[in-house]
């Protein structure tokens, strides 16, 4: 039905307007929806003023709070510098592997079966993963160092929440011949003993770093930027030499194992360079696998164990007589009748011996022969001669745990304690500081640094002894290696040889006891010199006790080999050695 223009619509059945329906009158006051309103309103401007601020105040603050959410920074480790001895031969070096780590409540959502299967790969029980999984940490290391071969397996199981890092696992190939000598490192690649921790800043090089941004699970799915580079760490190239160093761990393994010893030492060094070419201590580890690992294993006893030298420390003693005129080498000595007292302690030799020259004091090794040339002198000048080569000085050559020994003060010195020290008792060295000290004997006089690292620079000479003095010694510690002296089982077939041996009682408590330590320190060839090898056996119980009965033939075999190594041309046409085992030495 149509409706005329300007007529109003009604409420059907009523004739009522529409727009005045009771329906719809409005029964709250007016002043609630303006209130209203105003709320919303004022909720806006409230919204837009902290957007405002957010966005203009606190931006930075904001973005990093953004940023560690998403944002990372990767180290890039740098390769470590390999190792190698001085004839390029590697002695250790880095391989990669990966660590394996997991974020524990995405791994524990995995089946069953997949937990056991990653917990296999691992080498782990059920219960020891789940209880490293049972952490309120988002990120935790399940194995460090793991194989590349492993690492591949387990990323092939397809757990979420198992990622892997690239780090680096040092490698030792020549194993326990040459561990105290270049040491390992731990699980982070920094070094622990030996070379690996002297020459730590120069092996480990610089690790780079760069952003990346990292999804919830841990997965890179963009590449920021490169903060800096990695550079790897330098190659080092040592003095040694492992056909050396072999032969002298094969050799001084043999005399442990024969003379049932809790543990010796072995040195080579290169007299015209300084260089050492052999370092071995017995027992010792395989640094590769340190899960059995003692401090026994670990000592390395030719830098840090110290021993009363014995005999060992005569030559210096009779070598400042020469050298100040006290002395000539058939000066004669009344030993009778083989003890002597100073004050209320008597010394003995161990054989009646009579009248001696001055070289046959240190052929026989006698104690009272070379006190009674010691008593002639000024404490202070034995004290310097024995600082001069190094007695009781801390090693200068940058190895760990290198230790100075023990040498007193001359103005504390009584005459017993002059006379003791003059025989090497009441003194204490390293083996490898009486394998140095010997350097004057032979070089002529002087004496020169010992360097682990290969080196084409002439070394830096400091005479000590006349050339003759070093000469008349150099010709008595032959005569010790001859039959007579104390030391015949230290000669080798084809060369001459010089040296003394050494035997002492150990010190326990401050008190001596029935244990010894045997040495031997000589060189060879007598007509020039090359190497200088010294061999300590730590309480020998079986088959003697004596220097030149244990020591002096692991010296003949290391030496005798060694100069074969080294095409050293023989100086003596002897072919044939009977050892003479009648004398020994005094201790």
């Amino acid at each position: 039905m149509s409706r005329a223009p300007g007529t109003s619509r009604t409420a059907g059945g009523k004739g009522q307007p529409f727009s005045s329906s009771p329906l719809l009158e409005v029964k709250l006051p007016i002043w609630r929806s303006r209130f209203v309103l105003f709320l919303l309103f004022a909720a806006f401007v409230g919204l837009m003023v902290r957007a405002l601020w957010l966005q203009g105040m606190t931006t930075e603050f904001l973005q990093k709070q953004g940023a560690t959410r998403y944002a990372r920074t990767l180290e890039l480790p740098a390769t470590r510098g390999r190792i190698t001895d001085r004839n390029g031969q590697v002695l250790a070096s880095s391989v990669p592997v990966k660590a394996i780590w997991a974020i524990p409540d995405d791994v524990l959502e995995a089946p069953k079966q997949k937990i056991t299967d990653l917990a296999n790969l691992l080498g782990m029980s059920d219960a020891e993963l789940r209880k490293k999984l049972d952490s309120d940490r988002q990120f935790v290391y399940l194995k460090r160092q793991v194989e590349q071969d492993v690492a591949d397996k387990i990323t092939a199981l397809g757990i979420a929440g198992i990622e892997t890092r690239k780090e680096y696992k040092r490698f030792y190939p020549e194993g326990e011949v040459m561990a105290h000598v270049v040491g390992f490192t731990n699980v982070e690649d920094v070094g622990q003993e030996g070379i690996e921790l002297a020459s730590e800043k120069n092996l480990a090089g610089r690790t780079g770093s760069r952003r990346v941004i990292k999804d919830r699970l841990g997965r890179i799915v963009e590449d920021i930027e490169s903060i800096h580079e990695p550079h790897d760490g330098k190659e080092l190239t040592l003095s040694i030499d492992s056909k050396i160093q072999y032969i002298a761990y094969t050799h001084l393994k043999e005399a442990l194992e024969k003379h049932k010893a809790k543990a010796g030492g072995a040195v080579v060094l290169d007299v015209d360079t300084g260089e050492v070419l052999a370092l071995v201590n017995l027992p010792t580890y395989n640094p590769n696998d340190r899960s059995v690992l003692t401090g026994a294993q670990l000592r390395n006893r030719v830098m840090t164990d110290t021993f009363e030298p014995g005999s060992t420390m005569k030559p210096f003693t009779i070598a400042l007589a020469l050298e100040t005129g006290r002395v000539t080498p058939e000066t004669q000595i009344q030993t009778a009748p083989g003890s002597m007292t100073i004050g209320t302690a008597t010394i003995h030799d161990a054989h009646k011996q009579g009248v001696l020259s001055v070289a046959d004091v240190i052929q026989k090794s006698s104690n009272i022969g070379t006190v009674k040339v010691a008593l002639q002198m000024p404490p202070q000048e034995m004290w310097e001669m024995f600082t001069t080569v190094g007695f009781g000085q801390q090693p200068k050559f940058g190895f760990p745990g290198a230790v100075a020994g023990r040498l007193r003060n001359f103005k504390t010195w009584r005459p017993i304690e002059q006379a003791t020290m003059s025989y090497g008792h009441g003194i204490s060295v390293s083996l490898i500081q009486i394998a140095r000290a010997y350097m004057i004997f032979a070089r002529n006089g002087d004496t020169i640094p010992l360097t682990f690292q290969k080196s084409a620079d002439a070394p830096v000479a400091h005479r000590v002894i006349s050339e003759k003095t070093a000469l008349q010694m150099r010709s008595m510690l032959e005569r010790a290696t001859e039959p007579g002296g104390t030391g015949t089982q230290a000669r080798i077939a084809g060369y001459r040889v010089a040296g003394k041996t050494g035997t002492a009682h150990k010190l326990e408590g401050g008190r001596y006891v029935n244990k010894y330590v045997g040495d031997f320190v000589g060189f060879a060839p007598v007509s020039h010199p090359r190497v200088i090898v010294a061999v300590m056996i730590d309480e020998p119980t079986s088959g003697g006790y004596y220097g030149g009965t244990v020591a002096g033939p692991v010296f003949a075999a290391i030496t005798a080999n060694v100069l074969r190594s080294l095409n050293v041309a023989p100086d003596s046409s002897v072919t044939s050695i009977i050892p003479d085992n009648s004398v020994q030495e005094s201790m």
